[in-house]
């Protein structure tokens, strides 16, 4: 199928140019947007071994802004082969957008990974390339959330755009339907657009009845884009610069777009005149008035924008008259194409390239209130890897029409009616299990998903940067859990629970610590590091290796716990004198808190370390007393005394 988003960008960038070039034959089709002969004109050329970056970069624009992807991507591709390293980020982002028009969603997903590091900071914004790979996926599995029907009143040509009218469907078209071909658009060698209107079977249905719309409103050049008051009796529609029958151009010689004003009197339209804040030297178009008549939307691309195009709205005060245009802001407008809105009291639909989206442009949903919500893409079957636009909904029935020039259709941009279902709210979770002492992957763990009743969903494990992603779909407010376990770790779970967000990801980090745990005791309200006795060789304060062994197991506790303070006491029973053993002990009790420190242990971490001897037995084996030596035995110990956790 022959594309045409060109009669898209026609009405905004969609301007006629009739500057006088004085290059070669194809430059000058090129800037005269004589785009099917130029296009012929560079083809040759390349035949002809001509593959200098500027007629790679001109093939691919043109058949880009007819949305002919499968052209356009080959042209970029050459492009991208030969001049990567000197491309503009915008041509890095069209390429990637043909790419997903052609559905090579895995090279597209590649470059994005590439370029959103690349064109970091750069003026051409490119936020939506970020976490691509989980963000695109999903988007392409989301559940569809649409029944999307073609229409019957759709022609060969280009049909789009349509706008409630009292009951009636008003849209724009290029078809002849006088039948005289004697004038067309150079740009696609198809007939001016006009404004027709169509009625209904019921609402969000099949069109019939198709005719020419109103008096005074067609002429001989393009006319698209109507919205309407509330009461049916203003509308606003979008036509070239046209005035006493002849087109105004700015110093360039370029012919921009303007919105215009009509009043409903007697039954007949007005003579269209133009609103304020249109301009010579720029376009405005595609107008959408607000429920109540108050706000007009429109695009424009106006000085001072983000954009090649963004969504503007001035205020309409009760004598009529407009504000200045106000800028919708970095929300909804970016460095790429926002077009075609369409207004409810709860929300406003538009089109866009530059937020992510299936390929071309996009259709997007941001809620109202004192500011603009996130857009929200609205997914599979109303968004295609081509161009789909011109959204309309009636929100109390869920139906509505959009435009689209998506495989399968009549011809060109071919108009659908769609049903929107409820959705049943989905959501997944992805995670990450990390051990506390050091922050260091847990690879390979046996990560389960539980349903709130213990039941068990799924279960995986770790990679090697412990990170961890279930696949299965969640139902969104309700509770679950994750468990997690390894062999040498103590096992952790962690509940949480889906918000109503459709489609989102929620992130359960997890933290393990090693199955020490149970060294962790307390004896006589005391919290104490316990261990096995560890043992001096006779007269001495050395570590020997089998004491070494259970001080490690302080060490490693210590580091599980980094912000665990101890201090160490060491005790003898009564055999020898009080000097002495106090004196061996506290030798003891400092090698004992050095060879921790010398493991990796911060030293302010140990409060202190102290012998003392006999003076705290722990049975009646004081000096003179007949003990056995498994009595004696009890008295002689080094305690690890916790005095912080955490």
């Amino acid at each position: 199928m022959k594309t045409s988003i060109h009669i898209i960008t026609v009405l905004l960038i969609f301007s006629f140019g009739f500057a006088q070039d004085k290059g070669s034959r194809a430059e000058k089709k090129y800037h005269n947007y004589h785009y099917i002969q130029a296009a012929a004109e560079y083809e040759r050329l390349a035949k002809k071994g001509d593959d200098s970056q500027e007629t790679l970069q001109r093939l691919g624009d043109i058949y880009y802004y007819n949305s002919d992807m499968t052209n356009a991507v080959k042209w970029y591709g050459q492009l991208f082969s030969k001049y990567e390293e000197t491309l503009a980020a915008k041509y890095i982002f069209r390429y990637i957008h043909t790419l997903k028009g052609v559905g090579n969603y895995p090279l597209a997903k590649a470059l994005m990974k590439i370029y959103a590091e690349k064109f970091n900071g750069d003026d051409f914004e490119v936020s939506q390339f970020s976490d691509n790979d989980l963000a695109l996926d999903e988007l392409r599995n989301r559940q569809p959330q649409f029944v999307v029907t073609h229409l019957s009143l759709n022609s060969t040509l280009a049909d789009f755009g349509p706008m409630y009218y009292q009951d009636k469907i008003v849209f724009a078209s290029s078809r002849d339907t006088m039948k005289l071909h004697t004038r067309v658009y150079e740009w696609n060698k198809q007939p001016y657009l006009n404004l027709y209107e169509a009625d209904t079977v019921q609402l969000g249905s099949d069109l019939v009845d198709i005719r020419i719309f109103g008096n005074n409103i067609n002429t001989k050049y393009h006319e698209a884009g109507a919205t309407f008051n509330p009461e049916g009796t203003i509308m606003y529609f979008t036509r070239n610069n046209y005035t006493a029958k002849n087109l105004e151009r700015d110093s360039t010689g370029t012919n921009h777009l303007k919105i215009y004003r009509t009043q409903l009197e007697g039954g007949y339209w007005t003579f269209p005149e133009e609103v304020p804040f249109n301009s010579r030297d720029y376009s405005t178009g595609q107008p959408a008035l607000s429920p109540d008549g108050k706000k007009l939307f429109f695009v424009s691309d106006m000085p001072g924008g983000i954009g090649g195009t963004d969504i503007y709205y001035v205020s309409i005060d009760r004598t009529g008259n407009y504000s200045k245009p106000v800028n919708l802001g970095p929300t909804i407008n970016t460095s790429g194409r926002e077009m075609f809105p369409f207004v409810t009291n709860e929300k406003i639909y538009f089109a866009s390239d530059g937020h992510l989206g299936l390929g071309a442009l996009d259709i997007f949903e941001s809620e109202l209130g004192n500011s603009f919500s996130l857009p929200s893409n609205l997914g599979p079957l109303i968004n295609s890897p081509k161009d789909d636009f011109a959204y309309i909904v009636d929100e109390a029935s869920n139906r509505g029409y959009f435009s689209s020039n998506r495989e399968g259709g009549t011809g060109d941009d071919d108009i659908y009616s769609f049903r929107r279902l409820e959705p049943k709210c989905e959501q997944f979770v992805k995670g990450t299990v990390l051990r506390k002492a050091n922050d260091q992957a847990v690879v390979n763990a046996i990560v389960e998903l539980k349903k709130k009743d213990g039941s068990l969903i799924a279960a995986g494990n770790t990679d090697a940067y412990g990170a961890f992603t279930f696949e299965n779909i969640l139902d969104c407010e309700e509770s679950y859990s994750i468990e997690v376990s390894k062999e040498g770790y103590d096992g952790v779970s962690e509940e949480f629970s889906t918000g109503k967000v459709l489609g989102e990801t929620n992130n359960v980090p997890l933290i393990m610590t090693k199955e020490l745990n149970k060294l962790i005791v307390m004896e006589n309200g005391v919290l104490k590091i316990k261990i096995d006795d560890i043992y001096f060789d006779l007269n001495k304060a050395d570590i020997r290796a089998d004491a070494a062994q259970e001080l490690d197991k302080i060490v490693e506790v210590m580091k599980e716990y980094p912000k665990m303070v101890i201090k160490i006491e060491s005790h003898t029973d009564s055999r020898g004198s009080d000097r002495y053993n106090e004196k061996l002990s506290d030798r003891r009790a400092k090698s004992t808190g050095n060879y921790i420190v010398s493991q990796g242990i911060e030293g302010n971490r140990i409060e202190s370390a102290i012998g003392y001897g006999e003076k705290r037995l722990l049975n009646h084996c004081s000096n003179g007393v007949r003990c056995s030596n498994s009595e004696h035995d009890i008295n002689r110990r080094s305690e690890f005394i916790i005095v912080t956790l955490d």
